[in-house]
Formats: C-alpha cells, sequence, structure tokens
C-alpha cells in the first residue's frame, strides 16, 4: 500500500467532507483552549494552595457541570446542535477571557480560580453531547470509527501543542499570557463554527419534557447490554483514574519528579504525542472488526501503565515518567474514540444525544472522585492512591468484559 494511499485513507473524512472538515479545525482550537487553560489554572491552583485537596476540590468544581450530562443529552437531541455549539464557544471565549484579565491586574485568588474553573466547564461539559453527536449527522455510520479517530487526532495535537505552550509561558511570561493564548484559541473555535449553521439540524421532533425525555432514555439504555456495559467501563474509568490525570499531574511533577512548569508541560505533551500515534491508528483502520474488544482490552492495558506509572513516582524515575506518559496517551486513544463510537453504533439516532448525555453523566462522576481520592491522597500519597486506583480499574474492566463476551467481539 502506497504512502498517498494510507494517507488518504487515515484522512478520509477531512479530505471528502467539507463540513466535517469545519468542524474538525473548530474542534482543534477548542480543544487547545481547553488544555491551555486546564493545565494554567490547576498549575496556579496548586501554586496558590499547596495542598493536594484543594486542587482536587478545584478539579471536581471545575468538572462539576459533567453532572447535566443527561439533560445536555436531551437539549442535543431535541435543538440545533451546531447552535448549542456556537453558543457553548461564545460562553467559553467570555468565561476564560474574565479570569486572563483578572490574573493580569493580580486578582486571581484561588476562589477566583474555582469559579473561574466552574464557569469553563459550563462551556465545554454540557456541549460534548451535541459535539460528539454532530460527527455521526455529519460522516454517517460507515465513516463513523474514522471521524472520530481524526477529532480524538485533533484533541491529541492539542494536547502536544496547548500543555506545552502554556508550561512554557508560564515559566516565561506568567500565567496571564498563557490564559490570554487560551482565549485566543477559542475565538478561533467560535468563528470557524459559523459557516457550520447552514448544517444544524435536530434529529427528529420531540414533544415531550426534558426530564420525561431523560427518564425514557434511560430505560431504553439500561436494556441494551452492549450499551450499557460501555457505559460501565466510561464510569470505572472516570471514578477510579481520569481524576488522577486530571487532578494530580502538577503534584507528580513537583513533588515525585521535581519538574517546573516546563516539565509539566513536557509529561502532558509526551501524552498527547501518545494519543495522536494511537488515534492515526484507528483512522487508518478505519471501520474495523472487534471494536469493542480493542476498547475493552486497551483500557485494561491503559491501567496497568498508569500503575506503572506509580512506581515510577515512588522510584523518582523521571526518564520513565515520559516514556510512561507517551504509552499512557497511546491507549488513552482507543479509550476516548471508541467508547464514543461504540455507544452512537449501538443506539439508534434519536438516542444518539441522551447515550452521549449519559456519557458524560458517568464521567461526571470525576468531581466526586476527585474528592474521595485527593482525601486519599493527602493521607497515603500520590503514588500508592494512583498505584491502588489503576490495578482496580484493570480488573474491573476485565471482568466487564467477561460479562458482556459479545462486546469483544463487536464491530458494528
Amino acid at each position: 500500500m502506497s504512502t498517498a494511499t494510507v494517507v488518504g485513507r487515515t484522512l478520509g473524512s477531512l479530505r471528502d467532507n467539507r463540513s466535517f472538515r469545519l468542524f474538525w479545525f473548530s474542534n482543534l482550537f477548542f480543544f487547545g483552549g481547553v488544555w491551555t487553560q486546564t493545565l494554567v489554572l490547576g498549575w496556579l491552583a496548586y501554586e496558590t494552595t499547596h495542598s493536594e485537596f484543594l486542587v482536587a476540590v478545584y478539579t471536581a468544581v471545575r468538572l462539576a457541570p459533567l453532572l447535566l450530562g443527561p439533560f445536555a443529552g436531551a437539549f442535543a437531541d431535541r435543538h440545533d446542535r451546531v447552535r448549542l455549539l456556537i453558543i457553548a464557544a461564545s460562553w467559553a471565549l467570555v468565561a476564560v477571557s474574565t479570569v486572563a484579565t483578572l490574573a493580569s491586574i493580580g486578582k486571581a485568588t484561588y476562589w477566583v480560580l474555582v469559579v473561574g474553573g466552574f464557569a469553563i466547564g459550563l462551556a465545554q461539559s454540557p456541549s460534548q453531547p451535541a459535539r460528539a453527536s454532530l460527527v455521526m449527522d455529519l460522516v454517517g455510520r460507515a465513516n463513523i470509527s474514522n471521524a472520530n479517530a481524526l477529532n480524538s487526532m485533533a484533541l491529541n495535537m492539542t494536547q502536544v501543542i496547548g500543555p506545552a505552550i502554556g508550561g512554557l509561558m508560564i515559566t516565561g511570561l506568567g500565567a496571564p499570557a498563557a490564559l490570554w493564548v487560551s482565549t485566543f484559541w477559542y475565538a478561533i473555535s467560535l468563528v470557524t463554527l459559523l459557516p457550520l449553521r447552514a448544517y444544524g439540524r435536530v434529529a427528529r421532533e420531540h414533544t415531550g419534557s426534558a426530564v420525561r425525555m431523560v427518564t425514557s432514555g434511560l430505560r431504553d439504555l439500561a436494556r441494551n447490554r452492549l450499551t450499557s456495559t460501555v457505559l460501565l467501563i466510561t464510569l470505572a474509568a472516570n471514578t477510579m483514574l481520569w481524576p488522577v490525570a486530571q487532578s494530580f499531574m502538577p503534584i507528580f511533577a513537583q513533588e515525585s519528579f521535581g519538574l517546573n512548569a516546563a516539565g509539566l508541560g513536557g509529561l502532558l505533551t509526551c501524552a498527547g504525542v501518545g494519543g495522536l500515534v494511537g488515534s492515526l491508528v484507528i483512522a487508518w483502520l478505519g471501520d474495523f472488526r472487534f471494536k469493542g474488544g480493542v476498547f475493552v482490552v486497551g483500557t485494561v492495558i491503559w491501567g496497568t501503565l498508569w500503575a506503572l506509572f506509580a512506581v515510577a513516582a515512588g522510584a523518582r524515575n523521571v526518564p520513565a515518567a515520559f516514556v510512561l506518559m507517551a504509552g499512557i496517551g497511546l491507549l488513552t486513544a482507543p479509550f476516548g474514540v471508541l467508547q464514543t463510537t461504540l455507544l452512537l453504533m449501538t443506539t439508534p439516532p434519536a438516542l444518539h444525544g441522551r447515550a452521549l448525555g449519559v456519557q458524560e453523566l458517568a464521567i461526571g462522576v470525576m468531581p466526586v472522585a476527585s474528592l474521595a481520592l485527593g482525601a486519599f491522597a493527602d493521607r497515603y500519597g500520590v503514588n500508592s492512591t494512583t498505584l491502588v486506583s489503576a490495578v482496580l480499574l484493570a480488573a474491573t474492566v476485565l471482568a466487564l468484559g467477561l460479562w458482556t463476551p459479545r462486546l469483544l467481539k463487536y464491530g458494528g
């Protein structure tokens, strides 16, 4: 197979679909803003308090809007999804600009960071069901795996660039400058979305209340063994390990490895490079067989690599930490891409928004889990906390895979 053929197959949805191409560039800049401000605000929260628990509180508040997932999914099923994304990008632009202004004049106290993180979370989390379900609308079922992988590639590209820029700018120019860069990314995302207004549509007319839509959607999802297993794996990952990735990386960098902000950016950049490679592989595979098996096994290995990272942190092995973060990023791709792909493929179109909304709710346990893991880390340390959580996740996902063996063979 020639190089041109490989590239064409990998970038198929971008090459052949103008509307998806516009949407992809909007996602690229939106998540560039997300990764930059996540690093900067997390660094400021720890620098201000030097408390693992208070950093976990900040993270919990920032992620709390995830709990709106089912209602956000109902909105995505009954409203124009493009319009919802335009509103979200506009809100993010205003929220980050406000925090950046306060940081520039020296008024960014810990509680300003907490409130600002919550406001920014309101732009990101409730828009995700609309963002993810719009992909199927734009590319169709046959191309959904390729398109989701390309979206994941955009996310990982920004994870490479955003933290690196943020870390270097904190070190060289200060945190306010890094926040203004994040604001610029959100502005470009908004401008790139505007031409898509003509593509906005409602998947199906719904006349019932949002509460009734949510409850009926939950019943339908619970009856679907494949969908419910995917959601349970998502719940397990966001209870046991994603809080570690969201809350503890500044602590690992400073306390375990003796790294500054640029070093933290380097660790996250390694994860982004690994994720980018993983997304490219899945995009090249396209509509491949055994998507469910790759999802389950990849998540088990992902948990195992986090356990090894905790061991490396205990040994203060900096080179191993960078290598393991690249591996963790690589295994993040099948989890991130395939959980959404499987939910879209195992549910009817009229239920897509609510399925993805329940996924957001499963992710939404992360704030509570962050508090619990933060309290545990205050007592036993981040290394032991991460090791125990990683081993528990690997065992739980393996058990869920055995509970639904059909998922291991599922290819859509």
